[in-house]
């Protein structure tokens, strides 16, 4: 079986004071196809337009949060045709004609397209061949063959006896992990304050196995930081099973144990999606990616990790790209990336663990314009044997930066402390560090930030197809750039209590700010953007009655207009 495309190699684990070390090899979720010539059962079809669409850019509340929607208008981003959904009469009499069992395993509105598994298409060129008649038929590409499992085996949930101290400062104890965080500054760029309050990261990957029971992440949970999971992956409906490459990832940048374990970006919010079949490795894998990305547009997300690539694949026939192909446009996954990108979200991506093998080269979506695509090395800058090469295919410098991905400390799926290699583990440094750079400079737009990023690196004036531009300096960016911020806004409200059981209040904003604003409307919407009913008791004085009992624990958002001003405000139901 092939190793899944997981930047990950192997794992080292430290016990007791004597730090005896033991190798702990790590080949994916055993669980494969054979690999033959299977006729596929699951193709992408791309439509040549949105005609008679139900959905419109001036209602743009239907498909995008309204976080998502004030970031637009903070960076002057349009909402285009390319934003609205697919048409769903196209999908409706492609299904019609293939007349067996079909089921929608994943759509893109970017590239407007719809991947369609038909188990029971015994003629498969044909069916291509009649598809390709439609005049809105633009494309038809066999993506997949898919025996799906009916059930997933639940892991076993350990909990752990670690004595976990929480923290809520940026003044950190880190533990082990300050070595993979000081090479960049970024503990500088902690204790000035920033470590990713209020940003939001989407991490695309293949499972979080046990991350929702393991007493170090439960604070995560309290406090309202994990706002919400999806599941793009057929026939399963919980991240928290199925592998455990997430959880790993997600504790380089999540953790805050003081003097224990402290990430890249304790205090940042995180949205869980996941992209990557467990099963197999597949070119459907690259719709899977395409989708969550424009998941984490429409939440309104300001960074994603990846720690996924694709290169080649289990089936023969869906290897249609080589390293010649690496060049930013040719496939689905590299398109979505770039277009991330230009939608205001900093996009972090492994380069691969390739160059030790013949491929070699940087995978996809790291080949992506206007990303960061990231390296590993150790502690000491050393690169590492397995990071991927650059360039793209078309000469552009990659990986664009390098972080620890050699000896990198991580949290495992028992709770367990130890440390692990591959990109996989380089690309969260950068991610979780990113966002608290963001935090620190909301004047920047995305695309700016991420060049700020390379410029600030060691090997800006001569970057290498080994570690592109070089280590990045988080808290030298922040100290060159930091004077000319805005003028914070004070919240013109104050919502309590939040976290809220049931009740919450709203009155006018504590400590004299706005103390005339007049509310004129209310309205809570979840984490997807969808407004939720509520009961409003509104008096003439502050302050006002907002009953949410009946709504499920979560996510959301109060979206408070009055006569100066609207304001977005978290609040946390449980």
């Amino acid at each position: 079986m092939k190793q899944k495309h997981f930047s990950l190699l192997f794992a080292t684990k430290a016990t007791c004071k004597n730090k005896i070390f033991f190798v702990v090899a790590v080949f994916g979720f055993l669980f494969s196809s054979p690999v033959s010539a299977q006729n596929p059962n699951c193709f992408r079809i791309t439509f040549s337009d949105k005609n008679d669409s139900s959905y419109s850019i001036d209602r743009p509340e239907e498909f995008l949060s309204s976080r998502a929607i004030v970031k637009r208008e903070r960076f002057d981003i349009s909402i285009t045709e390319q934003d609205l959904p697919v048409n769903q009469q196209y999908i409706t009499i492609v299904q019609a004609l293939i007349n067996t069992p079909t089921y929608i395993i994943a759509t893109s509105k970017w590239n407007n397209s719809v991947v369609l598994h038909c188990p029971e298409v015994s003629n498969w060129e044909a069916l291509v061949e009649e598809l390709q008649k439609f005049s809105f038929v633009t494309d038809v590409l066999p993506v997949a063959t898919y025996q799906i499992p009916k059930s997933v085996e639940t892991p076993i949930h350990k909990q752990t006896s670690n004595a976990v101290i929480y923290a809520s400062s940026c003044d950190y104890n880190y533990g082990p992990p300050l070595e993979q965080i000081r090479v960049h500054e970024g503990h500088a760029l902690h204790k000035a304050g920033f470590c990713g309050e209020d940003m939001l990261i989407c991490v695309f990957d293949a499972g979080w196995n046990n991350f929702n029971t393991l007493s170090q992440f439960k604070y995560l949970y309290d406090n309202g930081q994990i706002w919400g999971t999806r599941d793009l992956a057929p026939q399963m409906n919980d991240v928290y099973i199925g592998h455990d490459h997430g959880t790993m990832v997600t504790s380089i940048m999540a953790s805050a144990m003081d003097g224990y374990f402290v990430g890249t970006a304790p205090q940042a919010n995180y949205f869980f999606i996941r992209s990557e079949y467990p099963w197999d490795e597949q070119l459907v894998e690259e719709d899977f990616w395409t989708q969550a990305a424009e998941i984490a547009d429409s939440l309104g997300a300001d960074v994603i990790n990846s720690s996924l690539g694709y290169t080649d694949f289990d089936y023969e026939w869906q290897n249609i790209y080589t390293p010649d192909d690496n060049n930013g446009t040719a496939s689905i996954i590299s398109r979505a990336a770039s277009i991330l990108a230009q939608k205001g979200v900093i996009v972090v991506n492994s380069a691969g663990n390739s160059g030790n093998n013949d491929w070699r080269f940087i995978g996809r979506p790291a080949d992506a314009f206007d990303i960061l695509a990231v390296g590993a090395m150790n502690k000491d800058g050393a690169i590492a044997g397995f990071s991927s090469y650059g360039p793209s295919a078309d000469g552009r410098t990659k990986p664009d930066v390098t972080s620890v991905g050699w000896n990198t400390w991580i949290i495992n799926s028992y709770g367990d402390r130890l440390q692990g290699n591959g990109t996989s583990f380089s690309s969260p440094v950068i991610a979780g560090l990113s966002a608290c750079l963001w935090q620190a400079l909301p004047q920047y737009s995305s695309l700016e930030l991420m060049q700020l990023i390379r410029e600030y690196s060691h090997l800006y004036h001569n970057p290498n197809d080994r570690m592109g531009y070089g280590i990045p300096n988080y808290y030298k960016i922040y100290a060159e750039h930091g004077n000319d911020i805005p003028e914070q806004k004070i919240s013109s409200f104050t919502v309590y209590p939040n976290p809220t059981t049931g009740e919450l209040f709203i009155e006018h904003g504590r400590g004299g700010a706005c103390p005339f604003s007049t509310i004129t409307n209310i309205e809570i919407f979840d984490v997807y953007g969808k407004k939720t009913s509520f009961h409003l008791l509104l008096t003439s004085s502050s302050p006002h009655l907002i009953n949410i009992s009946h709504l499920n624990p979560g996510i959301y958002f109060l979206r408070v207009t009055s006569n100066n001003s609207v304001e977005m405000i978290k609040i946390v139901k449980r």
